[in-house]
């Protein structure tokens, strides 16, 4: 345990009456919760960071606009400081406003498909006024945020880390209650490869969740993309010989390992906390680390290269490589939430 969780330990009993008290009331009193004019699908989890919400959301906002289903993405913008709220976010929008998650989402979904907020209702609203064509919203990270009326919630469990020891926060990683997952009508479990016993999480579901289904999902990283010139290359790297990992990322050793699944090699590897992107001195810091381990280039992930701009170019020698990452096995995830969104359409009708 960290010295800063073992300080704020007394204060975990406080937390968990406060969380329990916080869904007691959405429970009890639903006109607290407002609803938009389209469905809603939420995307979360019940511990912090590193399931893979991003990824799982971009999955679906592709395949549901393919298939025909206008959506747009709601997000809090985590990180984000802006004099706008609720604020649309765009290819060239500035991270350190919105937040870098939804300027990835923006950059790969286009415009008017992202909106971000603290209070998502308004971000929903807005979402709809810009675009009335919408047939439904996906709500990023919104497992928390009950002000907002889903009419499916997907739940997100890591293989790798599952539920952890299973305490609430400050003291563990759950937000809430391991008993909140009956809110959900399906789980999703990322990173399903790496299970080494699904029994394990078919009885976790069993005795905490809905009864909905359970969809196994991986995340794979497709392609390296040079940061500078926007070229896709191949993975593993040919003939360019080992990299030098780093990233911010809630949960670092999960990109590491991705890339030794996709064959690409690492000499060494550096993590910087979630969101928080390099300084052009860390930039040359990494570099020299590299050179010292015996890397020619550097490799982060798509979070970690939107909140790069000219200042860390001028700071860059070596090559930096982007890993472009995309979802395996989420056919039938896609194809369940298409089927409830067109019944639910059919029961407002």
């Amino acid at each position: 345990m960290s010295i800063l969780r073992h300080l704020a330990a007394p204060l975990a009993p406080f937390y968990g009456l406060a969380v329990r008290a916080r869904n007691r009331s959405f429970d009890t009193h639903p006109e607290r919760i407002a609803r938009v004019g389209v469905p809603v699908v939420s995307v979360g989890n019940l511990s912090t960071g590193g399931t893979g919400k991003t990824p799982i959301t971009l999955f679906l906002a592709e395949g549901l606009e393919a298939a025909g289903w206008s959506s747009a993405v709601v997000s809090r913008g985590y990180g984000g400081r802006r004099d706008m709220d609720p604020m649309s976010v765009e290819a060239g929008s500035d991270p350190r406003q919105t937040g870098d998650e939804p300027l990835l989402m923006a950059q790969r979904l286009g415009p008017d498909r992202v909106v971000v907020g603290r209070r998502r209702h308004a971000a929903a609203l807005r979402a709809l006024a810009q675009r009335p064509d919408l047939r439904c919203l996906l709500l990023d990270d919104g497992f928390q945020h009950r002000a907002l009326h889903r009419d499916l919630d997907l739940l997100l469990l890591d293989g790798v880390r599952r539920w952890g020891d299973g305490r609430m926060l400050p003291l563990g990683d759950l937000r809430e209650p391991q008993a909140s997952a009956a809110r959900a009508h399906a789980l999703v479990v990322t990173r399903a490869s790496r299970v080494q016993d699904r029994n394990d999480v078919e009885a976790w579901w069993a005795r905490y969740g809905s009864g909905g289904p359970i969809f196994w999902t991986d995340f794979i990283l497709v392609a390296l993309r040079r940061w500078d010139t926007g070229e896709r290359l191949s993975i593993p790297l040919a003939g360019g010989g080992p990299a030098f990992a780093w990233c911010g990322l809630g949960h670092p050793a999960a990109f590491y390992a991705d890339l030794l699944v996709a064959g690409q090699s690492w000499t060494g590897t550096q993590s910087f906390p979630d969101h928080r992107g390099p300084t052009p001195a860390d930039l040359r810091r990494l570099q020299d680390r590299a050179r010292v381990e015996g890397a020619g280039w550097l490799v982060c992930t798509e979070k970690d290269a939107v909140k790069l701009g000219p200042v860390h170019a001028r700071a860059l020698e070596l090559p930096l490589l982007v890993a472009e990452q995309g979802v395996a096995g989420g056919e039938a995830l896609l194809a369940w939430v298409q089927a409830r969104l067109e019944s639910t359409i059919a029961l407002r009708a």
